[in-house]
């Protein structure tokens, strides 16, 4: 079995900043990674910002991932490859706060069975007859953050420039232990989540970062069993620009609290081809 690509979409939050998402797919495999946006300006890596630097290392790990490998070897083989290049490319030691993690969820199909490992908040679901069942997390783990932006909504949300509470809190937020993230250390890939799902050749697959994925969980415009059938017939632009829309509606973050106005936001859908 293998995978063809039907559309990926990648669209940058603020278009000033860099993306922090990224998505690709391999022959059998597939993948989104969510950076976790950064708390202070760059200097640990360089221009680069933590939050870029690891969604892009990350990407490249697993697009050279091998084909004949398991998703367990695949997801190995990332993290150690991003612990690796942080060693060589760091200029100094971390704060606990700007160490480089990200969120992600990758898939492989082979046999009739779709694998899927995750760790953070990115979502997929596949697709069978216009059925959509959700693989990976479910749509409640968003919750925690949703109630940290409201406990500080006081102190003012979305604005690029975040107000010295906000900003300690969510440092307070990223320096926690026990985070479940893809980080820079290889022992991570312990904390893995793995599931498996029988799946035929025309099954869909529709992965994505939490920031598209907001659409169905955290502003609830479009209800999980609809999106088939936009995807269908309007596809992934149609399914962003609604998005947006609602987020400029929302621009200072108070009917749905969050700490930046538009997330990054990046969704490939896949067909499963025998």
């Amino acid at each position: 079995m293998h995978l063809d690509v039907i559309q990926s979409l990648s669209i940058a939050g603020d278009s000033s900043k860099a993306n922090d998402d990224r998505t690709g797919a391999g022959h059998a495999h597939a993948w989104v990674i969510d950076g976790a946006t950064d708390l202070g300006e760059p200097g640990l890596l360089g221009n680069r910002g933590g939050a870029a630097w690891i969604a892009a290392e990350a990407d490249r790990a697993f697009a050279a991932a091998p084909e004949d490998g398991s998703i367990e070897q695949t997801c190995r083989m990332v993290f150690e490859q991003v612990a690796a290049r942080f060693t060589e490319q760091r200029t100094r030691e971390p704060e606990s706060w700007e160490i480089p993690s990200a969120s992600f969820l990758a898939v492989a199909v082979a046999d009739n069975v779709v694998d899927c490992a995750w760790l953070g908040d990115c979502a997929a679901l596949l697709i069978r007859d216009g059925e959509a069942t959700r693989i990976g997390p479910q749509r409640d783990i968003r919750d925690d953050e949703t109630d940290l932006a409201r406990s500080v909504a006081h102190h003012g949300l979305g604005s690029i420039k975040r107000a010295a509470p906000v900003l300690d809190v969510l440092r307070q937020a990223r320096s926690r232990p026990g985070r479940q993230v893809l980080g820079i250390d290889p022992a991570g890939a312990e904390q893995i989540y793995y599931s498996s799902q029988p799946c035929v050749a025309g099954d869909e697959l529709l992965l994505m970062t939490d920031g598209f994925v907001a659409v169905t969980d955290l502003y609830r415009l479009i209800d999980q069993a609809a999106l088939p059938g936009l995807l269908t017939n309007d596809g992934l632009s149609d399914i962003a620009a609604r998005l947006r829309a609602a987020e400029a509606e929302d621009a200072e973050c108070m009917r749905w609290p969050r700490f930046k106005q538009g997330d990054d936001a990046t969704a490939i859908w896949l067909r499963v081809v025998a």
